[in-house]
């Protein structure tokens, strides 16, 4: 345990000075190789774990300091511990050992008995400093001051379902590749893999007990990709039709390019600006058997790749903040500030400003988001509407939103994650 901790502590001190999750684990897995497979998922649970809650984590962590911690891996080392002691099973008097044991690891021998005390101190007061903690809502909902306050001005009658949500572990869902095998028949090879499984949207499935990819059957195969039900959505309200070109603009890395694949025979082009991020398209392509071209740009700058041809089809899947996935990228709390949400409006106010101009009259466009702010939906939007005469906003033909929601927009719950869809036609 004592490495698994000492590398969940370094994993998650780099996140706190603006380092991606998924990027430092996977140079972790590459530094310490000696890992195996049940070493490398205790690491990543105690990552996601201390990130997800750490907000609330680090009130209890005010409550046993006399003052404030000058070494910050050591701060971070104590939310660990905290969240080992918290939410997970493992013996406490090994998570203070091992965590005394670390500090001295990480250079902090002398503080081997602050450590011990505040930890043990936490175990023989618990109930109360819990408590004290879910008083303040930074404590309550595990988010910092500024997300909730938009949340709850944005959301007034779902702001705390929705940030709950977006603390549970995320739901593992399927999508049926439809040119492959039907939804009743995959659910057949699941029961007979022994699998629990439900049906929760056309080619949905969502998975009762997640479990890693290469235990489902088929996969390899390409019988199935995991694609959250939200973002399946994409290519049923594109309304993509046979023979159709077909414009995938931020595609990486390729879930919806390859819904749409399957949805029917397309010349359809995806751009990425990324293209190690690009690859993985190419690797998801490969093994549903399908096939478009790729493109390593920046879909703004039309010059470096458009040949002058029009789409008649746009999936414009904008850079935004991931509000709405937080739940699967817990860092997002740590790394978002109030002010890239108009840093990332401006974003998305150019490029769907120059996508317009590659979409085919009588095109329809489909402007997507895997966020919950306004400013970049509903709002960016209007403000679309209002600078483009020659634009109309469609009735999406599913309807996603409820009560008291912004049309175009779902919020996480246990079916699926936030994400915010508006489609548009050129007349």
């Amino acid at each position: 345990m004592l490495e698994i901790q000492q590398i969940a502590c370094a994993t998650v001190a780099a996140v706190g000075v603006g380092r991606n999750l998924n990027l430092v684990l996977a140079q972790q897995w590459a530094r310490h190789t000696q890992l195996t497979a049940q070493q490398r998922g205790a690491i990543s649970d105690l990552s996601y774990g201390t990130l997800r809650f750490g907000y609330r984590l680090d009130i209890v962590l005010r409550q046993l300091l006399n003052k404030p911690l000058e070494d910050t891996q050591l701060h971070w080392l104590l939310l660990v511990a905290l969240y080992q002691l918290e939410y997970t099973r493992a013996a406490p008097y090994a998570i203070v050992d091992h965590a005394v044991r670390c500090a001295a690891a990480i250079g902090q021998a002398r503080a081997g008995g602050l450590v011990n005390a505040v930890l043990r101190n936490f175990q023989r007061k618990r109930p109360a400093l819990i408590a004290t903690a879910m008083q303040s809502e930074t404590g309550r909902y595990a988010f910092p001051p500024w997300w909730i306050n938009r949340v709850k001005a944005q959301y007034p009658r779902h702001y705390t379902a929705m940030l709950d949500a977006c603390n549970t572990h995320p739901p593992l869902t399927l999508r049926v590749n439809c040119r492959r095998a039907t939804v009743d028949e995959y659910l057949a090879r699941l029961a007979a893999a022994d699998i629990a499984a439900t049906r929760i949207g056309p080619v949905a499935i969502r998975i009762e007990n997640p479990l890693p990819v290469d235990r489902l059957p088929g996969f390899a195969e390409g019988l199935v990709s995991v694609q959250d039900a939200a973002a399946q959505l994409a290519a049923s309200l594109l309304d993509v039709q046979p023979g159709m070109r077909v414009l995938d603009a931020c595609a990486a890395p390729g879930g919806k390019t390859t819904h749409l694949l399957e949805a029917a025979e397309l010349d359809l082009t995806a751009v990425d600006s990324d293209a190690s991020r690009l690859a993985r398209v190419r690797q998801n392509l490969d093994r549903l058997q399908l096939n478009a071209r790729l493109v390593t740009a920046d879909a703004g700058a039309l010059d470096s790749w458009w040949d002058g041809v029009p789409f008649a089809r746009v999936l414009a899947d904008v850079p935004c903040t991931a509000s709405g996935v937080v739940r699967r990228h817990p860092d997002i709390k740590w790394l978002r500030r109030a002010a890239d949400i108009e840093r990332f409006a401006a974003q998305q106010r150019a490029l769907l400003d120059t996508l317009w101009q590659v979409l085919a009259s009588g095109g329809k466009l489909l402007y997507a988001t895997c966020s919950i702010f306004n400013e970049e939906n509903s709002r960016q939007i209007e403000d679309f509407l209002s600078r483009h005469a020659d634009a109309r906003r469609l009735q999406l033909s599913e309807t996603i939103s409820t009560d008291g929601i912004p049309d175009g927009q779902l919020v996480p719950d246990n079916e699926h994650d936030g994400f915010f869809y508006a489609l548009l036609q050129k007349i």
